[in-house]
């Protein structure tokens, strides 16, 4: 099977879509299929048996210089006269002009695809896509609608209405959602959320979990540090939910030693630095970026406890990479995440979201109850091995290109519940083809 998969940015590392794409494209070649990948800025790091097509942007959002202003000559088109004209109004425009520069390329290259797969992008070229004859699923990991209800609840004033701008590209997506003939999402939790915010019906939707490398992100030999913490949060956004983790490691520190390392790149006079200087604990939170898969293992497996507060998951990869590597989690009940840990006290404790103070308690719990500490992390290494892995993403995925390859040929497709036969249980418990 030939396959275009398009990403409108793929940051490296500690960022799902980026880990997605260059995962699951190198599981698609293990299984035998030619993939090409079409990304804007950032791209990906592949692997070399695939191959990769830039479709540049004017890069306006990167991480060295965000809301940059670009040269004259960097202009090339009205596409990008249109992408800097949506910045200076403080709108996001890179899943639109992404969407009609990769169909412009896909448009001429038709002949060489037996289907596209689209990585969140769900903008309104792939219509002309779809149009053209060419197969096409889309993955949504989860609808962006919860993240506009998150950050318009912390807004205040004029910033609500930057809040709402920034968001516009919604309404595009829910229409190109309804308008395509399959949905791919991550969880019973977001294809629910899909279906209820973008008004897609749940037969269109098929449900995959994400899955990580094992070999890399491993229990490690020597010891954990004690009192360690670590946080994964890929964005500094209030649905991560780092504020009431702050709030919880200022009471924790008055009753024990910790250490909070927070995997984030944070604004220099944003409001997460700022809430660390109110609560007086810089000396005991760190931060870091830019980690690599090893690099980020060797942290998550020294840590005593991982945390994961987030207000909402589609999945929770950061999750899934924790549990790998043997590291109990205390986690936000919210959005995929009791989905993928399993019943409460299985694999991780969880906790109500935004509750610093239950957070704490559940945090408290775990440091000092090494026994069970030691429980939770071999309860959850056996349960990613036992479901979670890029090769039974692969071929399920696999699975419905092929049911999106015959629908586009007119041919009847028989699993119309989206989840090739199986139940959504079946599918999130990781029921699937390995």
């Amino acid at each position: 099977m030939r396959i275009a998969l398009l990403s409108y940015r793929s940051k490296p590392h500690c960022g799902g879509q980026g880990v997605y794409v260059r995962h699951l494209s190198e599981g698609l070649v293990d299984l035998g299929h030619e993939v090409e990948v079409f990304s804007g800025q950032p791209y990906p790091e592949l692997d070399p048996r695939v191959r990769l097509t830039k479709v540049p942007s004017l890069d306006l959002y990167r991480e060295s210089d965000p809301f940059r202003t670009p040269h004259w000559r960097e202009i090339r088109d009205g596409w990008d006269l249109y992408e800097l004209g949506v910045m200076y109004t403080a709108g996001f425009p890179e899943p639109l002009t992404f969407s009609h520069r990769a169909a412009r390329l896909l448009r001429e290259r038709a002949s060489e695809f037996d289907v596209v797969h689209d990585n969140q992008c769900l903008g309104y070229g792939l219509l002309s896509i779809q149009r053209a004859g060419l197969p096409l699923l889309a993955t949504v990991h989860h609808p962006i609608t919860h993240d506009r209800r998150v950050e318009l609840a912390a807004a205040r004033g004029w910033r609500r209405l930057t809040v709402r701008r920034w968001y516009g590209f919604l309404r595009m997506q829910a229409r190109v959602a309804r308008q395509l003939g399959e949905l791919l999402t991550v969880s019973e939790s977001s294809a629910a959320d899909i279906s209820d915010d973008f008004g897609v019906q749940r037969q269109q939707i098929s449900t995959v979990p994400l899955g990580v490398e094992t070999e890399v992100f491993q229990p490690r030999e020597r010891a954990r540090v004690p009192g360690r913490i670590v946080t994964v949060a890929s964005a500094d956004m209030p649905m991560k939910g780092v504020q009431p983790l702050l709030e919880a490691v200022a009471k924790l520190r008055t009753e024990r030693e910790v250490e909070l390392v927070l995997v984030a790149r944070l604004a220099e006079n944003g409001p997460t630095r700022k809430l660390i200087d109110q609560l007086a604990i810089g000396d005991v939170v760190r931060t870091v970026s830019g980690l690599d898969d090893e690099e980020l293992a060797d942290l998550l497996a020294s840590a005593e406890v991982a945390c994961v507060p987030s207000l909402y998951e589609g999945f929770s990869l950061p999750t899934v990479e924790a549990m790998a590597c043997g590291t109990p989690v205390v986690a936000s009940r919210a959005g995929a995440i009791p989905e993928v840990v399993g019943e409460d006290g299985e694999c991780a404790d969880l906790v109500t979201a935004g509750d610093a103070e239950e957070l704490a308690a559940g945090l408290a719990r775990q440091l000092r109850d090494p026994a069970r500490r030691e429980r939770l992390g071999k309860a959850g290494r056996q349960r990613v091995l036992r479901y979670y892995s890029w090769k039974s993403v692969a071929a399920a995925t696999v699975e419905r290109y092929s049911a999106t390859i015959r629908r586009a040929r007119g041919e009847r497709v028989d699993d119309e519940n989206g989840t090739g036969g199986a139940t959504g249980e079946d599918v999130v418990k990781g029921a699937l083809p390995c």
